[in-house]
């Protein structure tokens, strides 16, 4: 019987070079009307190019990718390679339509920012930049260079996830969604950010009070900072983390007030003689 299906022009090469772009320039030209979808859409020319040769047919595979799109770069990656996925059987002549790879962007697109945003930004990113600001505080080069641990992990992962989305097709993220492993690395990342952050905040956090009392004559002087010692040592730096935390969780996220109080009752204290 004669085969009439159409050879395959996308090799792995090709997804990965596609995500790698989007990585890229995801955030330029981005819009509120279209957010990241003119990036997505320049990403992926140079593979709608090779599935259709014809003009007409690429400019619609274009224009429907130029639709409102926005998620996590790195851990939403395998939307890249399953959209490519699609897109080649499409091109193929098997019964894909285009409100099926909107809608599955559409679908994907905010489950898999949370995961990344959880992962890549809220705990990979803040403990190798604490790392690298601690070694370059006390002098060490190295510390200028331990930020590169940072883009390097999301390539790897990044082009890793999209050829993973390409070869599992549709069914690669339900997978990854009920497989359990995500909440899996998601727990593990997050415990790793609680050591690694309660570990740099009792090293970098330095506060220490001078304050002394002296009860009568010939006595030796009361002083608070080795009373505090002597119950918890680095009481006060805990204090001042637990305290930003607490504002943070229950107040609000407002980084520049937090800074300005931080700074405030440093001053405050260092004029009474309490810090």
């Amino acid at each position: 019987m004669e085969n009439n299906q159409k050879p395959s022009l996308i090799t792995e090469k090709d997804v990965r070079k596609s995500w790698l772009y989007y990585y890229l320039i995801a955030e330029v030209g981005i819009s509120y009307e279209r957010l990241q979808a003119l990036g997505f859409a320049t990403s992926m020319i140079p593979v709608l190019k090779k599935l259709y040769p014809d003009k007409e047919e690429f400019a619609e595979a274009l224009q429907r990718h130029l639709v409102f799109y926005n998620t996590e770069a790195v851990f939403g990656s395998p939307i890249n390679g399953i959209v490519i996925a699609m897109e080649e059987q499409k091109a193929k002549g098997e019964p894909v339509n285009s409100e099926a790879i909107t809608g599955m962007k559409t679908g994907l697109m905010g489950p898999l920012a949370g995961i990344g945003d959880s992962i890549d930004w809220a705990t990979l990113k803040p403990i190798i930049f604490a790392l690298g600001a601690t070694l370059s505080a006390n002098g060490n080069i190295i510390g200028a260079f331990v930020m590169l641990l940072l883009p390097i992990i999301q390539i790897l992962v990044g082009t890793k996830l999209s050829v993973y989305g390409y070869k599992a097709g549709r069914a690669s993220i339900k997978e990854l969604l009920y497989s359990g492993r995500i909440k899996e690395l998601i727990v593990g990342a997050s415990t790793l950010g609680l050591f690694m952050m309660g570990a740099l905040s009792s090293t970098y956090v330095k506060i220490s009070t001078p304050l002394e009392f002296k009860f009568g004559e010939g006595n030796e002087p009361f002083v608070v900072q080795n009373i505090l010692d002597s119950i918890v040592p680095g009481l006060l730096p805990l204090a001042a983390v637990l305290g930003i935390y607490w504002w943070l969780t229950k107040k609000n996220q407002n980084f520049g007030l937090i800074m300005i109080l931080i700074v405030a009752i440093s001053l405050l204290g260092a004029v009474f003689g309490i810090f």
